[in-house]
């Protein structure tokens, strides 16, 4: 096997030659989301087309984070011995795939296959794509390096999911799948002549042992599963809440969704860099907003009463949720590499796939207190679980602390 030597030269930070390489790592992120969250918005269509109800093309959300979160730890050791890059080509090749075959399925059961195959690849992009951003740049910019990948999510978001469910209400699923392909292959050419060509750590090598599963990291893990289910229990259902909590429906609630995108795109912007001087204060501040702004919203719920305050005050705490939902995930899996610094790619590897976890207890969870308890608890319950990720970061308080970061040219 011939291994690619060659590095990102270290000039300074944020050299052209990095942007455009962040730019389409980013790209990447965008491509996937959106292809994760395009039954969310095609739903009726989808269902119409093939002749399913509608609750079993639910089920292709839950499946597909199911099967990430099984696929994600030992794909990312089969492909330890790649090069980043390569790894990186691969999932966007599947994607690619994947989605040609969605958008010519002709049942239902075509159609789950080839979320499966897409399902597969997204937990090994995740583990790979944020350490190929940190190897970019110094150390000291890992957190910005992440967060700029992690922008491609956010605009997922805000652009990628609206558009598609769109497109799909006017021309079709089909269509708006194609689309999909179409970004997913232009990505993948983007990639293969844009992104250096990395040396591998000497971890990454069949002969060298890989890094810990250190308790630090193990911790981290699984606090971040705690706190995306907690997150999930709630935003699975952020249309409902919206409308019968707040009182808004129609365009009104879609603008307040985008309000929720944009939020979180800003803050991802202005957190950044203090994310990267001091990642404990920062995660610490976000997790105290969010849980704040889930508690308000559990109380505004518990009231009953819909007036213009209330109202005001439930689209501050749902702007005010977007913005900290979205700025704390970056922060996280940038404090979970640096937990492991022989083997970020198995620790983004461990991270993606607690997240993965997370999402489908916090749906299925969600699921069942909205329709047996009320909206007022689940959120409650949002709430709670966030508060216990929170006061375990504040009593750990070397948790976030991790080693130097090797130099990767050794």
């Amino acid at each position: 096997m011939t291994l690619e030597l060659s590095s990102p030269p270290r000039s300074g930070p944020w050299t052209p030659r990095v942007a455009v390489a962040l730019t389409v790592l980013a790209a990447a992120a965008f491509v996937y989301v959106t292809a994760e969250l395009m039954p969310v918005g095609a739903l009726p269509a989808i269902a119409s087309d093939l002749g399913v109800s509608e609750a079993r093309v639910g089920t292709l959300l839950a499946a597909y984070a199911l099967v990430a979160a099984l696929a994600t730890v030992p794909l990312v050791r089969w492909t330890a011995a790649w090069p980043r890059r390569r790894t990186l080509l691969f999932t966007l090749a599947c994607l690619t795939v994947s989605q040609l075959i969605s958008a010519a399925a002709p049942t239902f059961e075509v159609l789950a296959f080839g979320r499966v195959l897409c399902a597969l690849t997204h937990g090994l992009m995740w583990s790979v794509i944020a350490p190929i951003g940190i190897r970019l740049v110094p150390p000291s910019h890992a957190g910005r390096a992440t967060t700029a990948v992690y922008f491609g999510t956010g605009l997922a978001l805000v652009v990628g999911s609206p558009l598609t469910a769109a497109m799909s209400q006017m021309w079709g699923w089909r269509l708006a799948v194609v689309a999909i392909t179409v970004a997913a292959a232009s990505v993948l050419v983007a990639a293969r002549f844009t992104l250096p060509l990395l040396a591998l750590p000497r971890s990454a090598t069949p002969s060298m042992p890989r890094g810990p599963v250190t308790p630090r990291l193990l911790a981290l893990c699984v606090l971040t599963l705690i706190g995306v289910t907690g997150h999930f229990i709630s935003y699975t259902f952020i249309v409902v809440i919206i409308r019968d909590i707040i009182g808004l429906g129609g365009a009104s609630m879609a603008w307040l969704l985008a309000a929720y995108g944009v939020a979180g795109l800003i803050a991802m912007g202005l957190l950044a860099r203090p994310g990267d001087r001091s990642p404990r204060a920062v995660i610490i501040g976000c997790l105290t907003a969010l849980c704040a702004a889930l508690a308000v919203l559990a109380v505004l719920g518990c009231s009953g009463r819909i007036t213009a305050a209330t109202a005001m005050l439930g689209v501050a705490a749902i702007i005010g949720w977007g913005a900290m939902a979205t700025a704390v995930p970056p922060l996280l899996q940038s404090a979970v590499m640096r937990q492991s610094p022989a083997d970020p790619d198995g620790a983004s590897g461990l991270y993606v796939t607690a997240f993965q976890v997370g999402i489908m207890a916090g749906s299925l969870i969600g699921g069942l207190l909205i329709e047996h308890a009320g909206e007022p608890t689940m959120l409650a319950s949002s709430a709670l679980l966030v508060a216990v990720t929170l006061v375990s970061l504040i009593a750990r308080r070397n948790l976030l602390s991790a080693p130097p970061v090797p130099n990767w040219e050794k």
